[in-house]
C-alpha cells in the first residue's frame, strides 16, 4: 500500500500542485502573524526589563500621591538596599528655529549602585544645575548637539541656559524619552516636582515580595505597591495590549485564510478522487479493503499537508524577518524589533495546516471507499465529482440563514457585538449550506445575458457552470468568503468613519481655535494663517471677559454669515443667530441657565440680553459679532476659527499653527483636528491591513477556482473534444472556459458584497450604537472600493481560466477521443 501511495502521489502530483499552493499560503499566513506577534511582544518585554533593571519593588500612585512622608519612610525601610525617588518636571524647551518652546519632561538623575540609569550613545550625564541630556533622536529631529547651549522656562515664566552635555541611548525606548538632569537642577527648575514613583532594591536575603510587602505597610494606604517583576508585567502589558489586540486580528484573519484553503483542498481532493473512480476499484478488485483505501487517501493528504505547511513555515519566517527589517527604517517611536522565534509560532501552524490538509480530505476519502470493484469493469463515462444537494442539507441551511439573521438583528438593535458575530457566522454558514441551490441559480440568472449573445460558446460555458451544483458552490464559497470579508472591512470602516465624524462634528464643531491670553492680535495674523498649507478657511472672533455669579465667563463674537464655513455642525450653526448665546454646559450649569430662558450679560456699562441655547465644543458663551459689539464696542480680534482640508495630515497642520504669528507671545491651538487626525490615521491603517491581509484569502480561493477549471478541463477532456470535433474553434473553446470562469467569479463578488453590505451596516450598529451620545449611527457604502472589488474579482476570475483554457485547446480532438 505504500508503494500504492508514493506511485499515486507521483501520478497526481500536477493536480495537487494547487491545493498545496493554498495551503503554503494559509499556513505561510497565519505562521507570519504568530511570528510578528511573538517578535513584537518579546521586543517589548526585554526592553521594559532592562529600564527596571535591579527594581525589586516600586511604589506607585494610585489613589493617593506620593508625599514627602510616603519617601521618608519608604528609606528607613530595613529590607531595602537602595531607594530611589523617581522625580520628572515638565519644561518649555527653547529649541533652534522653532518660534515657541515645546513641552519635554526631565528626569532627576540618581544613584545608580543597586538600579540601573540611562546610559549616553555620546557625551556625558549632567553633573550640575546649568547641565543637561537630551533624548538621542529628540535631539536629531531638532538638530541639537552636545555642547550646544539651550534655553529651557517653567510655567510661571522662569528661564535657565543650559547645556547640553550629553546624548541619551534610547534605540531601546519604548515612546519618547525624557531628558535628564541632576536632582538639584530638577528641583531648581521646578520644586513642585512631579514624583512619579519610587524604586527600591532589596538587601540579599530578603525577596522581591517582601520587600514589597513592608513598602506597602510603610507608605500611605492610598499608593499601589509592586513587585519588581509584576511592576514590569505591568508595564508591558500598558504596551503590549494593543500588540495583543492586533495578534488577535492577525490571528483571525489567518484562521479566516487557512479554513478558506481547506475549502480549496477539499474541493481538490473530491474532484480528484471522483477522477479515479476506476483506479480505485482496480485496487479493490486486486484485494485493497475499504479501510485500505480510506488510510491511503488520508496518507496522501498527509505527505501533502506536511510538505506543504512545512514549506508555509518557512515562507512566513522569511516574509517576518523581511517585515521586521523593513520596520527599522521607520521612525514609529518604538525599539527595533528582532526576529523572535519560539516553539508555538514554528510548529503550531506546522501542525495546524497538516491537521486543516487531512480533515478536508475526510469526506473525499470516505467517498473513496464506497466505489465497487465492478466498477473497474464497466465502461469509462465522465465521472461526477458530486450530486445534487439534498433535502436536509437545504433545510438545515436555511434554519441557519434565519436564525443567524435573527441574532443580527437583535445584536444590531441591542448594541451588543458578540450576537452579531455569532449571527454573521450562523447566517453565512447557512448561505453556505444552501449554496448549491443559489449560486447555480444566480449563475443563470447572470449568464442570461451572454446564453443569448454570446453564441454556442456562452452558452454551454452556462451550462457548463450550473451541470455539477455542488462542486460550482464549492468553487465559489472560497471566493465568496474573501470578497464578504473584504466589503464587511470596507463598509464597516466607511460607516465607522462616518459616525465617528458625525459625532466629532457635535464634540468638535470646529476644527481648530487659535486665541491668545491678554494679547491683541496683529493685523497680518489673519494672512499668515490662511498661507499654511490645509488651511482652508479663516474666520477672526473676538472675545471679552465678564462678571456674571462671582465668576469669570469668556464671551466670543464671530461673524453670522462666515461662521458657517467653519462650523461643521449645520444645526449649530443655524442656532448661532443675534438674541441667541450658545453656552457650554459647565457654563450653563453654573449660570443656572435652561434652554430658552433670557440671560443678562454686562460688561461695564454694557448690557445685552439674549435667549441661552445649549451648545458642546465652542467657547464658554458664544454670540454673533452684532451682538458682542453692542456689549463691548472696542472688543478686539483675540483669535480665529480655522477649517482645515481632511486630505492634509493633521499634525502637519498643529505643528505649523504652534510656529506660526511670533509676535504674540503666548499662542493656543486647540480644537478636534489632533483627535479626528489620529482616529483617521487608525482607519486608514486598519483599512489597509483588512484589506491586505484578507486579500491573501482571495488569492487562496482564486487558486481554488483556477483548480476546479483545471481539473474541470481534465474531466472532460473527451467532451472538449468531441466539442472540437463538431467545428469549435480553439478560441471559441478558450472563450467557453474564460465565460465559465468569469460567471462564477461575478456570482461570488456580488454576492460576497451584498452580504458585506449586510454584516458591515449591522456590524457598525452594534460596534457603535452604544458609543454614541445620541446612540445614533451612519452608514456609509464606499461605491469606488465595491465596485473596484468587484472588478478585481472577475479579472482574477479571467486570469484563472487562462491556463486551464490552454490546456484545453492543446488537446488534439482525434487523440482526446481515442483515449481511455
Amino acid at each position: 500500500m505504500r508503494r500504492s501511495i508514493l506511485s499515486s502521489l507521483r501520478a497526481h502530483l500536477g493536480r495537487l500542485i494547487a491545493a498545496c499552493l493554498a495551503i503554503v499560503l494559509g499556513v505561510g499566513f497565519g505562521s507570519l502573524a504568530m511570528i510578528v506577534h511573538s517578535s513584537a511582544s518579546h521586543g517589548v518585554d526585554e526592553t521594559i526589563g532592562a529600564q527596571y533593571k535591579g527594581v525589586d519593588a516600586v511604589i506607585y500612585e494610585d489613589r493617593a500621591t506620593i508625599t514627602p512622608d510616603d519617601i521618608a519612610k519608604a528609606e528607613k525601610l530595613p529590607q531595602a538596599a537602595s531607594v530611589v525617588t523617581l522625580t520628572t518636571a515638565y519644561m518649555g524647551f527653547s529649541f533652534p528655529g522653532l518660534v515657541r518652546p515645546t513641552t519635554i519632561p526631565i528626569d532627576a538623575l540618581y544613584d545608580t549602585t543597586h538600579i540601573s540609569g540611562p546610559g549616553t550613545s555620546s557625551g556625558r550625564l549632567p553633573t550640575t544645575t546649568k547641565e543637561i541630556a537630551l533624548p538621542a533622536r529628540l535631539a536629531a529631529k531638532h538638530k541639537v548637539s552636545v555642547g550646544q547651549t539651550l534655553r529651557i522656562s517653567s510655567y510661571d515664566d522662569k528661564s535657565w541656559n543650559v547645556t547640553v552635555v550629553g546624548l541619551l541611548d534610547d534605540s531601546k525606548t519604548v515612546g519618547s524619552g525624557s531628558a535628564v538632569a541632576t536632582l538639584a537642577a530638577v528641583k531648581t527648575f521646578d520644586p513642585g516636582s512631579f514624583t512619579r514613583g519610587i524604586a527600591l532594591a532589596a538587601k540579599p536575603g530578603v525577596t522581591q515580595q517582601q520587600l514589597a510587602d513592608d513598602a506597602a505597610a510603610a507608605v500611605s494606604k492610598g499608593l499601589q505597591t509592586f513587585t519588581g517583576t509584576a511592576f514590569i508585567a505591568h508595564e508591558v502589558e500598558g504596551y503590549t495590549h494593543g500588540i495583543d489586540v492586533l495578534g488577535g486580528v492577525f490571528g483571525m484573519f489567518a484562521v479566516i485564510a487557512l479554513f478558506v484553503a481547506c475549502l480549496v483542498i477539499g474541493n481538490t481532493f473530491t474532484i480528484v478522487i471522483a477522477q479515479r473512480t476506476r483506479e480505485m476499484a482496480l485496487l479493490r478488485c486486486v484485494g485493497a479493503s475499504r479501510r485500505q483505501v480510506f488510510s491511503s487517501v488520508l496518507a496522501e493528504a498527509t505527505v501533502v499537508g506536511v510538505i506543504a505547511s512545512a514549506i508555509g513555515v518557512v515562507f512566513g519566517v522569511a516574509l517576518s524577518a523581511l517585515g521586521l527589517a523593513l520596520s527599522r527604517e521607520f521612525d514609529w517611536g518604538i525599539p527595533p524589533v528582532p526576529l523572535h522565534l519560539d516553539l508555538s509560532s514554528v510548529f503550531l501552524p506546522l501542525l495546524l495546516g497538516t491537521v486543516a490538509t487531512v480533515i478536508a480530505a475526510v469526506v473525499p476519502a470516505r467517498r473513496a471507499t464506497k466505489v465497487a470493484p465492478l466498477a473497474a469493469l464497466r465502461p469509462e463515462v465522465a465521472p461526477a465529482a458530486a450530486s445534487k444537494a439534498g433535502v436536509l442539507r437545504l433545510i438545515l441551511g436555511f434554519l441557519l440563514l434565519a436564525g443567524g439573521g435573527l441574532l443580527l438583528a437583535v445584536g444590531a438593535s441591542s448594541h451588543q457585538v458578540l450576537i452579531g458575530v455569532a449571527g454573521g457566522v450562523i447566517s453565512f454558514l447557512g448561505i453556505l449550506a444552501v449554496g448549491s441551490l443559489l449560486v447555480p441559480a444566480l449563475i443563470r440568472l447572470i449568464g442570461a445575458l451572454p446564453a443569448r449573445s454570446g453564441g454556442v460558446p456562452a452558452r454551454i460555458a452556462v451550462a457548463n457552470a450550473v451541470r455539477n451544483p455542488k462542486r460550482t458552490a464549492a468553487t465559489t464559497s472560497a471566493l465568496l468568503i474573501g470578497v464578504t470579508l473584504i466589503s464587511l472591512t470596507c463598509v464597516g470602516i466607511a460607516s465607522v468613519r462616518k459616525t465617528f465624524d458625525v459625532s466629532m462634528d457635535g464634540q468638535y464643531p470646529v476644527d481648530l481655535m487659535v486665541t491668545t491670553y491678554n494679547e491683541k492680535m496683529p493685523a497680518s495674523a489673519e494672512q499668515q494663517l490662511r498661507d499654511i498649507k490645509g488651511i482652508t478657511k479663516v474666520v477672526p472672533i473676538s472675545s471679552v471677559t465678564v462678571k456674571s455669579g462671582g465668576e469669570e465667563v469668556q464671551v466670543t463674537g464671530v461673524d453670522q454669515a462666515a461662521a458657517g464655513s467653519v462650523i461643521h455642525n449645520s444645526t449649530l450653526a443655524n442656532e448661532l443667530k443675534p438674541g441667541t448665546a450658545l453656552l457650554d454646559y459647565p457654563t450653563m450649569n453654573m449660570l443656572k441657565a435652561e434652554n430658552g430662558t433670557p440671560l443678562t450679560i454686562v460688561s461695564g456699562q454694557h448690557k445685552l440680553i439674549v435667549k441661552a441655547q445649549l451648545a458642546t465644543g465652542l467657547d464658554p458663551i458664544t454670540v454673533t459679532s452684532t451682538d458682542l459689539a453692542k456689549l463691548a464696542p472696542t472688543a478686539s480680534v483675540t483669535g480665529f476659527w480655522l477649517a482645515s482640508d481632511p486630505k492634509v495630515d493633521g499634525s502637519d497642520i498643529i505643528d505649523a499653527l504652534q510656529q506660526s504669528i511670533p509676535t504674540v507671545k503666548d499662542l493656543s491651538v486647540t480644537g478636534g483636528l489632533a483627535e479626528r487626525t489620529s482616529y483617521t490615521k487608525i482607519f486608514d491603517v486598519l483599512l489597509i491591513v483588512g484589506v491586505g491581509l484578507l486579500g491573501v484569502s482571495v488569492l487562496i480561493a482564486l487558486v481554488g477556482v483556477g483548480n476546479t477549471l483545471s481539473l474541470s478541463v481534465l474531466e472532460r477532456t473527451r467532451e472538449n473534444a468531441l466539442l472540437r470535433a463538431m467545428g469549435l474553434s480553439r478560441r471559441q473553446l478558450r472563450r467557453m472556459l474564460a465565460v465559465e470562469s468569469l460567471l462564477m467569479a461575478l456570482v461570488a463578488a456580488g454576492l460576497g458584497i451584498v452580504l458585506g453590505l449586510i454584516y458591515g451596516w449591522t456590524g457598525t450598529s452594534a460596534l457603535m450604537g452604544g458609543q454614541t451620545v445620541d446612540g445614533g449611527v451612519e452608514y456609509a457604502v464606499p461605491g469606488t472600493l465595491l465596485i473596484v472589488i468587484a472588478a478585481v474579482a472577475a479579472v482574477a476570475g479571467l486570469l484563472a481560466s487562462v491556463l486551464p483554457a490552454r490546456r484545453a485547446a492543446k488537446v488534439a480532438p482525434a487523440g482526446a477521443l481515442a483515449t481511455e
